[in-house]
């Protein structure tokens, strides 16, 4: 976990690295449990602004480097060894999570005053430090904030409130799209990087910081000039305990399982619109295993914390969830309007978050197969959502359907939204049915969205916006200049990012500040009206 006095010890005020493109908004905003304040800002050098920025949005992935070890074991190699194939990497999928996975961080980040010595491992080629600004070496324990703008990708000391990242690598012939980060990977190689070209490489974290040439160094190199698939990544995931194997999404809409040493080849999709997993040859082949999912982009990917299923969203705006070791889709179904863009599971792998087009937050059930809760509130695309797994309702005994959920989304409106979702105030007929009879509405007809629970493997239709329950946001606060593209919760903070580059760190309130009073930001009646029957709005805001 974050410890307070390691961020907030010895550094300089909030105010002396806030961007002054940020003059005008707010440095904090108000919350039912008290005050969000903006503590430090991270971005780009300025002087690096030439470079693209269209062709790429910015994602951030936060790192925990664990102290080092004294020796590396001969079977700590730096090579990637092959699993007994698709299978074999799917029940070793099992046992954790990607993007509903709990982050603990702990300790500052030090820097060692020493030079390392002459790496062994081989340069990248075709590959520069962008005018490197990594002074001395990184070593031992500490958490990094990693994203990309542009052609480049930025490691920046999360501890530290220095704008400016440490670390800067240019991709010369593309942009870097997604990224991943896995404490326990094998051998060392736990940052992976999805590039626009389709190319995909996972490096050592550590190697990058410890390097201070100008050169990506021990990159190993995956779809090396397009040989499995020329469509570009879109999303990128470790798979937990795979012995060094991942899953890559791709615009073209398939997810590939890559865990070997060889080039595999694959037959041609015959119809684009169905669901379809192809295995490689040869267990020692890579990719292991080529999923189409859609015809289109898929546009992220999410595993359940104990790594059951995975969640896909797409350009044909259907979020779809499979059980990853059966190869099975389970259930899904299509937005509102318009393409789908982020997903996310809550911990206890009973919902998961989408957002889109549609301008909705939408809150899906594993339970009931379907769309339970709408989330209203943004006026632009909603590019990302996350559970805050670190927060608790003080009214929550933490049992049952009196659990509360706190969750967060983010939008091209420039707003970030927390709501609060308690399943016992939500209004599903499905749960409330008598024996025997059909669900129906208390003050209206009979709902085919409720009519039963889906059947496995089912896509439903988007529902009717009268037959879903609606959630307003607790908190609706504008907090950057540009439109945003994600965020990520932790014990002492939310941080959040624009897709120009600009990540802020808001740190929670104290647990002895006292709640807002009325008078400070409370625009309407209690919280516990936020969830209401079908086509009724209403909630507690805070700007």
């Amino acid at each position: 976990m974050i410890n307070n006095s390691n961020i907030n010890g010895g550094m300089s005020s909030p105010s002396s690295s806030v961007n002054p493109r940020s003059q005008g908004l707010k440095t904090y905003f108000k919350t039912p449990e008290g005050r969000y304040k903006l503590h430090y800002e991270k971005t780009h050098p300025s002087s690096l602004l030439q470079y693209s920025h269209g062709k790429s949005v910015t994602q951030v992935t936060l790192a925990h480097l664990k102290e080092k070890q004294a020796q590396l074991t001969p079977t700590q190699s730096s090579s990637l060894s092959a699993s007994s194939g698709v299978r074999f990497a799917a029940a070793r999928f099992l046992g954790g999570g990607n993007g509903g996975r709990t982050l603990s961080f702990a300790g500052g980040n030090g820097a060692s005053k020493s030079l390392a010595g002459t790496s062994r491992s081989s340069s990248l080629g075709g590959f520069s430090n962008c005018n490197s600004m990594l002074t001395s070496n990184y070593d031992g324990k500490g958490t990094y904030l990693i994203f990309n703008v542009g052609d480049s990708i930025y490691i920046s000391d999360f501890n530290s409130q220095d704008k400016d990242p440490i670390k800067a690598i240019h991709f010369s012939n593309s942009n870097p799209v997604c990224h991943a980060f896995d404490a326990e990977a094998k051998d060392g190689h736990d940052l992976l990087i999805g590039l626009n070209s389709g190319d995909v490489y996972s490096v050592s974290l550590r190697q990058q910081l410890q390097e201070v040439g100008k050169k990506l160094v021990g990159a190993q190199h995956y779809n090396k000039d397009g040989s499995v698939s020329t469509s570009r990544c879109t999303s990128i995931a470790w798979i937990p305990q795979g012995d060094g194997a991942f899953v890559v999404a791709h615009a073209d809409g398939n997810l590939y399982g890559k865990d070997g040493t060889g080039d595999s080849s694959f037959t041609v999709i015959k119809d684009q619109t169905q669901f379809t997993v192809a295995h490689a040859r040869s267990s020692r082949s890579n990719p292991v295993a080529r999923w189409h999912i859609c015809q289109g982009s898929i546009n992220s990917i999410a595993f359940s914390s104990d790594g059951t299923y995975l969640a896909t969203v797409g350009r044909d705006g259907y979020v779809r969830v499979f059980d990853y070791s059966k190869e099975q889709l389970i259930c899904g179904g299509k937005s509102y309007y318009g393409a789908l863009l982020c997903c996310a599971w809550s911990m206890d792998g009973k919902y998961i978050l989408t957002g889109g087009e549609d301008d909705l937050v939408q809150v899906w059930s594993m339970e009931d197969r379907k769309v339970v809760a709408w989330g209203e509130g943004h006026s632009s695309w909603v590019s990302g959502v996350a559970f805050d797994s670190y927060w608790s309702s003080p009214s929550s005994d933490g049992t049952g359907e009196s659990v509360m959920y706190r969750f967060g989304s983010v939008g091209q409106d420039t707003q970030l939204l927390l709501w609060d979702l308690s399943m016992e105030e939500i209004i599903v007929p499905l749960r409330r049915c008598p024996p025997g009879g059909s669900p129906t509405f208390n003050s209206g007809g009979q709902s085919s969205h409720w009519d039963s629970i889906s059947p496995v493997g089912t896509l439903q239709p988007a529902p009717s916006m009268q037959d879903v329950p609606k959630l307003s946001p607790v908190v609706a606060h504008r907090i950057h200049t540009e439109p945003l593209s994600g965020l990520i919760f932790t014990q002492e903070s939310i941080l959040t990012a624009c897709r120009e580059g600009q990540v802020k760190i808001w740190t929670r309130p104290r647990s002895s500040e006292s709640p807002p009073s009325n008078s400070e930001g409370l625009l309407s009646t209690s919280s516990k009206e936020k969830l209401l029957s079908p086509g009724k709005i209403g909630g507690s805001s805070f700007k």
